[in-house]
């Protein structure tokens, strides 16, 4: 099985889809003319616009749903795995792909936006409902959603179990299977309330989880500062083959530097694009651009925390990848791959503390990325579910989902990390090509934005205006919006 599982691996993050997600990110980034950059201030000014609705939750709770998907196992586990199969140098280009990856985020989360619709009181959207509204190719949808409930449900969750059971078997040596069991119970009681309790949920947990974590690793930066300019040199050099120790492993850093970045930002994946269509807003752009901040939350801050710990503390191994179970770099004898690195880096500046901190950072971080994966897959059972008389789909989701997490919790973490890339690889395929077909609608949705908003108006958004078709939800919205208002003394329509 494990050969299976592996060879398909190999073939779904092939170097063509290391090449689509660096090649797509450079193209949406001019394409939109950088608006990571031009627009910044303005992503800062929308995270906590807007508010929560009967049928949608606030920007601030897409954002938190979206970011617990992305902040997660691969934050800590991930960057470690990064580091010791591609060396420093992955980091650098784990930087690369957020930059660019952000531009890839604001499109897929404004078109998310724009073919989103109401089922069941609740707004749901994501790529199956631009792929069939937009690009009118509703065989395309379905597999889509059949991909990404196979990878939310049953692929994907592992990952997340497995960390939380390992770390805190390490720390407290409470066996997995006791880990497990409490995971399920825990993540049963918050499925079962739908996407509100998730939003809410999510909105108290995210900010805390990620703010504590960042603290502790300013406070390890702090206390080797000096190393500063070293370590950034040495992520530079090792990413452009200039460090001798790690010259021969710089395409194994910019494939595991994507591959672990992609994993961690999820950026141009699909996932997100399914949080952001439930957030209440007057402009799908708006969601775009808190989507696209989303993207630096997760990996210039949180993976970058990790992985400065990690080195500023000499807390790693790198692999030799011509000579297996030797090594180019061995400062940690012994250490498993994974939160182990970062454990080593806490407890060398706080003795005794790195493994218990770890433990309850990532229980926290992989927990609500769980939440975050029922919620994507529960969009996409009820795409599939077009007239709402299949309630069993939901129930049976929510028992594979939990059944899945208490089987990775107790697997090994090399077999589960292995099914969760191809999960990811999967869905990127699938959404990267869809997006570059269906850029449009989000380009201008961008344009009319920032016109909007260069007039000093608040943007609303008539699709029919802009020539964009199947965007039946705003089309109503804007009509009912027109009919309810009334004109002042100068003849300007006001609400």
């Amino acid at each position: 099985m494990e050969f299976i599982v592996n060879s398909i691996n190999s073939i779904v993050w092939s170097g063509s889809l290391i090449y689509l997600c660096l090649g797509s990110g450079i193209f949406f980034s001019i394409a939109t003319r950088f608006p990571q950059l031009r627009l910044f201030r303005e992503m800062l000014r929308l995270l906590f616009d807007g508010k929560e609705s009967a049928h949608g939750v606030s920007s601030f709770q897409a954002l938190s749903i979206a970011i617990s998907g992305r902040v997660g196992t691969g934050n800590i586990a991930g960057v470690a795995t990064a580091i010791a199969l591609g060396g420093p140098g992955a980091i650098f280009w784990m930087w690369v792909i957020a930059f660019l990856g952000s531009a890839s985020a604001y499109v897929e989360a404004t078109l998310g936006q724009i073919y989103k619709e109401v089922r069941g009181g609740e707004y749901r959207g994501g790529p199956t409902y631009y792929i069939e509204k937009g690009l009118r190719m509703p065989r395309y949808a379905m597999v889509f959603a059949f991909t990404t409930i196979v990878a939310m449900a049953i692929f994907l969750p592992g990952v997340q179990a497995n960390g939380i059971a390992s770390s805190v078997e390490s720390a407290f040596e409470i066996p997995k299977w006791a880990t497990g069991g409490v995971i399920c119970v825990l993540l049963g009681m918050v499925v079962f309330g739908g996407v509100r309790r998730i939003g809410h949920v999510a909105q108290v947990v995210v900010p805390f989880m990620a703010t504590a974590y960042i603290l502790v690793s300013l406070v390890v930066i702090a206390l080797n500062i000096e190393r500063v300019p070293e370590v950034f040199m040495l992520i530079v050099r090792s990413a452009m083959g200039a460090e001798q120790a790690f010259a021969g492993v710089i395409g194994l850093a910019i494939s595991w530097g994507v591959k672990r970045g992609i994993y961690s930002n999820e950026a141009g994946q699909g996932t997100a694009p399914h949080a952001a269509s439930a957030a209440e807003v007057s402009h799908p752009a708006k969601q775009g651009l808190v989507q696209a901040f989303s993207v630096y939350i997760d990996t210039l801050f949180v993976c970058s925390a990790t992985a400065f710990m990690i080195l500023f503390t000499n807390s790693y191994n790198v692999e030799d990848p011509n000579n297996p179970g030797a090594f180019l770099v061995e400062n940690l004898p012994g250490a498993e791959i994974g939160p182990a690195y970062t454990q080593a880096a806490i407890s060398s500046e706080f003795a005794g503390w790195g493994a218990p901190f770890i433990a309850i950072t990532l229980t926290f971080f992989a927990f609500t990325t769980l939440m975050a994966y029922y919620y994507i897959a529960e969009t996409n059972v009820a795409y599939l579910d077009k007239r709402g008389d299949r309630r069993w789909m939901i129930g049976l989701l929510r028992v594979v989902i939990l059944g899945a997490s208490f089987y990775g919790a107790i697997s090994s973490a090399g077999f589960v990390w292995t099914l969760g890339d191809i999960g990811v690889g999967l869905m990127a395929w699938l959404n990267i090509l869809a997006i570059i077909m269906l850029r449009k609608p989000a380009l201008k949705a961008l344009r009319d934005y920032c016109d909007q908003r260069a007039d000093g108006m608040d943007p609303t958004f008539n699709p029919v205006e802009l020539g964009i078709e199947g965007a039946d939800f705003w089309e109503a919205k804007y009509a009912s919006d027109a009919a309810t208002s009334t004109h002042d003394d100068e003849g300007r329509t006001t609400p």
